[in-house]
């Protein structure tokens, strides 16, 4: 039994074919998609490598059914930067050796960025430190990754419009 979905995936709607029901948002991406900035680590949603954004909020990719998302908007990894221009959190990795091997990265990164996205991160290293927990790195780069984060959520914050469009300034 096949079924269709439909997904934003990296702003381009796509309609996909799932084969299986049992199919994880993580294997649909990697293995249909061929998005493999999201990596299979633990496959049990224990490790973060796993991590994309949903509807704006971080999941462990390898823990959601593909079929229970449809209409969802996915951000990956790969769909972060503009064209050359790499995203702020993307820069404060690179800036503050926020990474050793690079295996974690992808969902380290997704992770901060949904992370500040929810307004989680604050300027409290111990408060970033907590909320990435769900993200390990073998190679124990969190002091740079906590730098990272601090950095990007300062960054992003100072280029944030003042008002939005429809509100009063």
């Amino acid at each position: 039994m096949s079924f269709d979905i439909v997904l934003t995936v990296n702003g381009t709607r796509r309609t996909i074919p799932i084969p299986d029901p049992r199919v994880t948002l993580l294997d649909l991406l990697r293995e249909s998609l061929h998005l493999t900035g999201a990596k299979k680590g633990c496959d049990r949603g224990q490790c973060g490598a796993c991590t994309v954004l949903v509807d704006g909020r971080r999941i462990n990719s390898c823990l959601a059914l593909a079929v229970s998302l449809d209409g969802a908007e996915i951000l990956t990894i790969e769909g972060l930067a503009e064209g050359d221009r790499l995203h702020p959190v993307q820069e404060a990795f690179i800036a503050h050796d926020g990474f050793q091997c690079g295996f974690c990265t992808p969902g380290q990164i997704m992770s901060a960025v949904g992370l500040i996205r929810e307004a989680q991160a604050g300027d409290d290293p111990e408060r970033v430190r907590e909320a990435m927990s769900g993200n390990l790195c073998r190679c124990g780069a969190y002091a740079g990754i906590t730098e990272a984060v601090l950095e990007a959520q300062k960054a992003l914050s100072q280029n944030a419009p003042t008002t939005r469009q429809g509100e009063a300034a």
